[in-house]
């Protein structure tokens, strides 16, 4: 697949609400994950470690009330799309949240992905 395949198919699956499954068939098994400075893990390595951050942050979900995310923006080996979250978190209630989503696309892989947003309560 192309950068713009890739692109198409990770917004579907996260439109569908089928994160997981993205994860699974997108991402490289070498990936890089890069959240923002002072968030729980800044850098993640490795597919399955990506996976079960991913998990660790749906367990402290108590609701997800809607979301959109935007159509990808691709150039070159490059990716971007913006999401918006309603989520009640268990631990600190409801909150909007809004990021940018960066991806490197190599071999038809995600190889790395960068989130931009503000932490909620920080």
């Amino acid at each position: 697949m192309n950068t713009q395949e890739v692109a198409n198919k990770l917004v579907q699956f996260c439109r569908e609400g089928k994160n997981f499954d993205a994860m699974d068939g997108l991402y490289a098994d070498n990936i890089v994950s890069q959240e923002p400075k002072g968030a729980h893990e800044e850098f993640t390595n490795g597919k399955a470690a990506v996976i079960e951050k991913s998990k660790q942050w749906f367990e402290t979900v108590e609701e997800i009330h809607g979301g959109t995310i935007s159509d990808p923006i691709v150039s070159d080996d490059f990716f971007a799309c913006s999401m918006n979250m309603d989520i009640t978190f268990k631990a600190m209630g409801r909150v909007t949240m809004s990021e940018l989503c960066l991806y490197e696309v190599k071999d038809g892989k995600i190889v790395f992905e960068r989130f931009y947003y503000n932490i909620p309560g920080a």
